[in-house]
């Protein structure tokens, strides 16, 4: 089974007009996703964002999780956070997981979007099953630029509920897609 890598999108993405900005991190994407991870078997959560300021506030929450007052209120939540890594750019993090894996990460973008040639979680199984790294990039505000779905290997399907509506927050869409991903993976484990 390949290593599996995740990449929270914060420049560049799109905001509700299609124009190309820096969103700001959150706290809760912070936390949530680094559970999500933890949970689902995800090597590393890269969170990216070239903002300086950022970055400070990042390792300001996950310096007090790891301080002795942090684990002692929540030892778990220092392990989750210890899956994150910042780094300033997609292509910084791909160089990190090339280095530390000895080969390239197979990119795939996700949407909420319905476009051409998108790979269906069967088939991003199918890819976790072979050894090649996988990096899964999601982006926030409304979503990663077509650049960036240029530049990667695949486009995920997207997420679909019920109705017409598809607009889940980046830490529902991450959570789902990890599940989507990781159940014939694991089929039969409980």
């Amino acid at each position: 089974m390949s290593s599996f890598y995740i990449g929270l999108v914060h420049y560049p993405v799109l905001n509700k007009h299609n124009e190309t900005v820096l969103t700001s991190v959150t706290n809760l994407d912070i936390h949530d996703i680094a559970r999500s991870a933890s949970t689902y078997g995800v090597n590393k959560y890269f969170i990216i964002t070239p903002d300086k300021t950022q970055e400070e506030y990042i390792l300001k929450i996950i310096n007090f999780w790891q301080s002795e007052k942090g684990l002692t209120y929540n030892p778990d939540r220092s392990l989750a956070l210890s899956k994150i890594i910042i780094t300033d750019s997609i292509e910084s993090s791909i160089k990190l997981i090339t280095t530390q894996e000895e080969m390239q990460p197979i990119v795939i973008s996700t949407t909420a979007k319905i476009m051409d040639n998108q790979i269906t979680f069967d088939e991003i199984r199918n890819l976790h099953n072979e050894n090649q790294p996988l990096l899964l990039l999601f982006g926030t505000g409304h979503g990663l630029t077509d650049s960036i779905h240029s530049a990667a290997d695949y486009v995920l399907q997207p997420v679909n509920g019920v109705g017409d509506y598809n607009h889940l927050s980046v830490r529902s869409a991450v959570a789902i897609i990890l599940d989507r991903i990781s159940s014939a993976v694991y089929k039969g484990r409980n």
